[in-house]
């Protein structure tokens, strides 16, 4: 694959919605540190739109980053999958190399990052709250560093089935169950509202408002939080760390967010990301949106 770093390319987040993405901030950040006279802009595209927002672009474009609804619908509009978007089910990133589209994910090896860069812990139990693409590439994310046992809380065990799957399809083979959530609260087990100290990291991929502080007590004593969002900040669950003392570790979303745009830039340009750069501007970004 070559890499593409020197004449002026083009490359974007698309998704619907997408004018919150952080995506812009943090790429063009990296271009500039890099001294690219690259451009990186946001595109609304619907489901099932990708593949002729695709079909309509030119040789300028190098990469696409991917977020919902799209990450589902690239797997089939891919030339070619790197192992880690077949695991995951999911593709967050499009390459455009030519006249081929490579799909990867880079929401796998970014989560890894995002958790070592705050602990060292080791990891062997973990609860995720949701079941969509994030949860998946999370959880799959987990096992790579070491978690044999992964509890899905979900409203709907349905929707989650794929998810089950494509975890158990992890080459480690762990250990995947799943648990009813209904309005903040464990519909299923022999005390719902008890406070839960039988694992290493709890993840939330669920929106802030279904952060009941039922659901909050319940992790108070889990000693990893792992908060996928960004925007609110903090959210219940992170504050609940944040507020707190002890040990107990929190890694955000913007910490996510950074490391998958940072492997993405990487993969466009071919060459090493200004990691610092990247989350100062997030950080920047986050601060004139929710000033104090």
């Amino acid at each position: 694959m070559s890499g593409g770093s020197g004449a002026r390319r083009r490359c974007g987040v698309l998704g619907d919605p997408i004018a919150h993405s952080l995506s812009p901030v943090l790429h063009r950040a990296g271009y500039a540190e890099l001294g690219l006279d690259w451009s990186y802009d946001a595109h609304r595209v619907p489901a099932g739109r990708l593949a002729a927002f695709l079909d309509g672009l030119d040789e300028e474009w190098r990469g696409l980053s991917l977020t919902m609804p799209l990450k589902r619908e690239a797997l089939v509009l891919a030339d070619r999958l790197t192992e880690r978007a077949r695991l995951a089910g999911a593709v967050n990133t499009l390459v455009l190399d030519g006249a081929e589209r490579v799909g990867d994910n880079t929401d796998l090896p970014g989560a890894a990052a995002a958790i070592r860069e705050r602990t060292t812990m080791p990891l062997v139990s973990a609860v995720v709250l949701g079941g969509g693409a994030t949860a998946t590439s999370v959880g799959l994310a987990l096992v790579d560093l070491g978690v044999t046992s992964v509890r899905l809380a979900v409203r709907d065990a349905s929707r989650a089935t794929e998810t089950v799957g494509l975890l158990r399809s992890h080459p480690a083979a762990p250990e995947v169950s799943v648990e009813l959530l209904a309005d903040g609260q464990w519909s299923d087990g022999p005390d719902p509202g008890a406070r839960d100290s039988s694992v290493d990291i709890v993840v939330s991929t669920i929106p802030a408002s279904a952060q009941t502080p039922d659901l909050v007590d319940r992790w108070r004593d889990v000693p990893v939080v792992f908060e996928a969002l960004y925007d609110p900040w903090p959210t219940p669950l992170a504050a609940s760390v944040l507020d707190g003392s002890g040990d107990r570790v929190v890694v955000g979303g913007l910490d996510l967010l950074v490391h998958q745009a940072a492997l993405q830039l990487e993969l466009f340009t071919g060459l090493t990301a200004p990691l610092s750069a990247m989350r100062e501007a997030g950080e920047r970004a986050l601060a004139q949106q929710n000033p104090a």
